[in-house]
């Protein structure tokens, strides 16, 4: 049976690519989580290795890149080096920012005075980092006057000479 094509990379497997150390990934994707499975010599034996975790996954025959073989032992045995399943975690959605509407007729002081009233825990937040912030400059602004010593002011006289 010739294997089957995928989107991703060029091995012509599934859940299969080259790595750029020449060694061959193994990637599995169930229930909106990703695997990352590990990394063999050669293309073969992370063909294997991928139908081992469709075969733990009870994914139908059709998902499978040897499905002549007929039980999960057997798959398994096909894979000396065994399976060492790592789960992918993806990048965390950004939020989306909050922004201020200010409708028509009213001013820029009235949107955010109304948006203080919806969302209490932004300006709480924000009060907060400038309240550290103040505290933190007045502490550098008295080490910096500390360091100079203190100030001192001398008397420059001047001498006028009478001819």
């Amino acid at each position: 049976m010739a294997p089957k094509k995928t989107s991703k990379g060029k091995s012509g497997f599934f859940g299969v690519r080259q790595k750029p150390s020449e060694n061959w990934g193994v990637e599995f994707s169930d229930a909106g989580r990703r695997w990352w499975i590990d990394t063999y010599p050669s293309a073969h034996e992370a063909t294997r290795a991928y139908d081992v975790v469709v075969r733990r996954a009870k994914r139908p025959r059709s998902h499978l890149n040897f499905p002549e073989i007929k039980t999960r032992a057997e798959a398994e045995m096909l894979v000396p080096q065994g399976i060492n399943m790592k789960e992918i975690t993806t990048k965390k959605k950004k939020t989306k920012k909050l922004s201020v509407v200010v409708s028509a007729g009213e001013t820029d002081e009235e949107a955010m005075a109304r948006f203080a009233r919806e969302h209490p825990e932004y300006v709480q937040v924000d009060l907060e980092y400038y309240w550290k912030r103040e505290a933190e400059q007045k502490k550098k602004g008295l080490k910096k006057e500390d360091e100079a010593g203190p100030s001192t002011v001398i008397p420059i006289e001047s001498s006028s000479e009478e001819d």
